[in-house]
């Protein structure tokens, strides 16, 4: 019997190609110093497909917080100023997240049908904490979430289980009373690592359904927007 839902954000709760795609793709061009050609050898070598314009569901840029894309990015062309290039695409992506992002339903009404169930609630993201609280703010839902991570909060990173475990903690229920809801196979091994009762999959991503099942999803639907059917 599932008694909490723990969410990714991006790929999940936003679409992530509608969300992010334009904008990544513009962070890169910023990291070259404003040289298309440069731009595009960080993005394919980071896991965007030339043909397809998708990103590999493992890549940096589809499951790693944005100081590691920048990380990869930096080491790729050799850039020292680590912390200053973070800093700006930090600055870069939680502007965007203020009027960009493209939730995939109405996040509001959909975590308070939820909460009507009796369900606890919570999001885990590889973006930062104060992204996931501006989102969750902008999108008037902050008051539906018991739990709200990011890769710097201090419950470790995905695909390790740490952030189904403090969410759990948070709420006072057994992990195995859980589920996790999320877009890539990191998150599907997240709730595996983390011993949550279900892990379901979403293909409102960077994800085939295939990669879902294959990282250990129980269950892959569309989109959340299935998610209430499927409970």
């Amino acid at each position: 019997m599932i008694s909490a839902i723990l969410f990714d954000k991006d790929g999940t709760l936003y679409d992530f190609y509608k969300s992010w795609g334009a904008l990544t793709e513009k962070a890169a061009l910023m990291v070259a110093g404003g040289d298309p050609e440069r731009a595009k050898f960080l993005l394919e070598s980071s896991g965007k497909d030339p043909v397809t314009g998708k990103f590999a569901p493992s890549s940096p840029i589809a499951a790693g917080s944005n100081r590691q894309i920048v990380e990869v990015w930096c080491g790729l062309i050799q850039r020292a100023d680590v912390d200053e290039v973070y800093r700006r695409v930090h600055v870069m992506f939680l502007e965007h997240q203020k009027e960009g992002a493209v939730p995939v339903l109405d996040l509001c009404d959909f975590f308070g049908r939820l909460r009507g169930r009796g369900l606890r609630l919570g999001v885990a993201t590889m973006d930062s904490e104060q992204a996931a609280r501006t989102a969750m703010q902008l999108a008037k839902c902050t008051h539906h979430l018991d739990f709200i991570c990011g890769f710097d909060t201090g419950h470790g990173v995905k695909p390790s289980g740490g952030m189904v475990e403090a969410f759990a903690r948070q709420v006072g229920v057994p992990v195995s009373a859980l589920a996790v809801v999320g877009d890539s196979p990191h998150d599907m091994h997240m709730a595996r690592a983390g011993k949550a009762g279900r892990a379901i999959g979403v293909l409102t991503g960077v994800s085939p359904r295939e990669a879902l099942l294959e990282a250990g999803a129980h269950a892959v639907i569309d989109s959340i927007a299935e998610l209430e059917t499927l409970l």
